[in-house]
């Protein structure tokens, strides 16, 4: 059965964990964390959202996001998109899709 719909309503709480395609490690040290932490810093600002909570594991992370005026799926693409382009600069990765996002509202 797929998925239902994400629902995507201005002001709702989202819990996001997002993790790597077959659960590879997404950081390998607290440089990729800190950036991360960074693009948490800048994209609520920039899209009057509020990241309320995080956790950085080692392979996978959880947000608490409420966006405001972008949608979380732009919010969530600029951030992944920021990450795994850092990611893969610096860092051997297999080639492919590494990253898999869930949510509930």
């Amino acid at each position: 059965m797929p998925r239902q719909p994400r629902l995507d309503i201005p002001g709702l709480l989202q819990h996001v964990i997002v993790r790597g395609t077959e659960r590879p490690a997404i950081f390998f040290g607290d440089n990729d964390r800190l950036r991360v932490v960074a693009l948490l810093d800048q994209f609520p600002v920039t899209t009057e959202s509020d990241c309320l909570a995080w956790a950085l594991i080692p392979n996978y992370f959880h947000l608490l996001l409420r966006c405001n005026r972008v949608e979380l799926s732009r919010f969530m693409r600029r951030l992944l998109t920021g990450h795994a382009v850092y990611f893969k600069l610096s860092a051997i990765t297999a080639p492919g899709t590494r990253f898999r996002t869930a949510t509930s509202p």
